[in-house]
């Protein structure tokens, strides 16, 4: 099953590690970006940069400081 891990520098996302090893970066333009946030807003497991899983209200609100 796929998930993702947050990849923080100086408390800022900068990527998105999935679990089958690729690294997405934070960018609008990316395809895989987009479907990254398509599949947390859906469900699929984001883990925190400490691989700790993120609660539905925490995605949530993450969500919404993304661009």
């Amino acid at each position: 099953m796929l998930t993702y891990k947050l990849q923080n520098k100086d408390g800022v996302t900068i990527s998105v590690l999935r679990s089958d090893g690729w690294c997405i970066p934070v960018n609008p333009e990316n395809t895989d970006y987009q479907q990254f946030k398509k599949d947390i807003a859906n469900g699929v497991e984001l883990q925190d940069e400490n691989g700790t899983a993120m609660t539905a209200e925490q995605v949530t609100s993450f969500l919404t400081t993304l661009p």
